[in-house]
């Protein structure tokens, strides 16, 4: 799964990678959780727009988001077969932008004790998550806008301490999995684990802006 993540790029290098056309202006965010305000790409008629959603999807069924699970990842095997995700994965997908995420590694068998990861591309360059999204309306009438994170299973890189990784699209595959008219088997086929050479695990303390000296690079 992936639980917490990062966005510490710099606006401009942010719009400059995913090409919407909005000019947001945002804070370094080093610990990004779910149900906080995330920043993701969206397209309206080939053209890709900034958004802020809740990260935490809700289906359009839902009556009561209170007595509703927390949906923030969505496994890419199984997401155009579960009632809460198949309409959304067919016509309402998203990129969540980012440049880091998080794992933990278990140190004992009980779980109890864990060691924290910081993943990354090597060359720095943004993460762009594959996500889905739906505009959730309340019975009061008020609307939210939910996304969640699409996961598949780890590459070699991350398979040492966990079995899942987000799915994380090249650029060129961005307008392919915006399209709302992308075929299912074309979704299918960017729904994969990224190279292992594409990610680095670098070992921090804890979560957040980083310390000098703190990371070892795996």
């Amino acid at each position: 799964m992936c639980g917490r993540f990062a966005l510490t790029l710099p606006p401009e290098a942010a719009r400059q990678y995913f090409g919407y056309l909005e000019q947001p202006n945002f804070p370094p965010r080093f610990d990004i959780r779910p149900t906080d305000p995330v920043a993701v790409v969206t397209a309206t008629q080939g053209a890709r727009h900034f958004m802020l959603m809740r990260w935490g999807f809700i289906p359009g069924f839902v009556k009561d988001e209170k007595e509703f699970p927390l949906l923030i990842n969505a496994r890419s095997e199984t997401v155009f077969e579960k009632a809460s995700f198949r309409n959304a994965i067919r016509k309402r997908r998203c990129l969540f932008i980012a440049d880091a995420f998080y794992e933990w590694m278990k140190l004992d068998e009980k779980g109890r004790k864990k060691q924290p990861y910081r993943i990354f591309r090597p060359s720095g360059e943004p993460l762009a998550m594959a996500g889905i999204h739906e505009t959730w309306s309340s019975r009061d009438g008020s609307e939210i806008d939910t996304c969640a994170i699409l996961t598949t299973t780890a590459n070699a890189t991350l398979a040492a301490i966990h079995d899942r990784m987000p799915v994380i699209l090249a650029s060129a595959d961005f307008e392919a999995w915006l399209a709302p008219e992308t075929e299912q088997g074309r979704l299918q086929s960017l729904m994969r684990p990224l190279i292992d050479e594409g990610l680095v695990m670098e070992r921090i303390q804890r979560v957040g802006p980083p310390e000098p000296e703190e990371g070892k690079l795996l």
